[in-house]
């Protein structure tokens, strides 16, 4: 178990978004609506997580080839870093969405399906850590949230 993951995870996940959220509500005087929560959500749980998890694929392949694939052969770390790369991408676009209201809408599709289909990926690989157990539950947890914003917003 690495504890650092899986803080750091959750802090993303859970405390920055509803943290966001409380604070922005009375000083802006904003409603309590979901889209509020979900704008704090998009930039944390995956602007934040996917641009740290994308240069920590990016520069230190081996953290996630060990400990969340349990691959010890060093010949997929190019494809790690590849991941990172998509990774840093799909956070951006998470992260400028807190100024760019209209890019809210895209990176909860995208990163909602890349998400999704990541948390499937761990499920049918039958998660041999906790590491990996907690993968699967944040990014399926992150899917279902990004599922239900883009209903609410659509």
């Amino acid at each position: 178990m690495n504890k650092k993951y899986l803080i750091s995870v959750s802090v993303m996940t859970f405390v920055i978004p509803v943290l966001g959220f409380i604070i922005e509500r009375p000083v802006y005087d904003t409603p309590g609506s979901f889209s509020l929560f979900g704008k704090w959500f998009i930039f944390s749980a995956v602007g934040l997580r996917l641009v740290i998890v994308g240069i920590q694929q990016a520069t230190k392949p081996a953290f996630t080839a060990k400990e969340i694939f349990h691959v010890d052969s060093t010949e997929i770390f190019p494809v790690v870093r590849e991941l990172g790369f998509a990774n840093l991408c799909f956070g951006l676009v998470g992260i400028i969405s807190l100024f760019k209201p209209e890019w809210r809408i895209v990176s909860a599709f995208a990163s909602g399906l890349y998400y999704g289909i990541a948390g499937l990926q761990h499920a049918v690989r039958k998660p041999a850590g906790i590491n990996e157990k907690f993968a699967l539950w944040t990014d399926l947890l992150i899917f279902a949230v990004l599922l239900v914003y883009l209903i609410m917003a659509g």
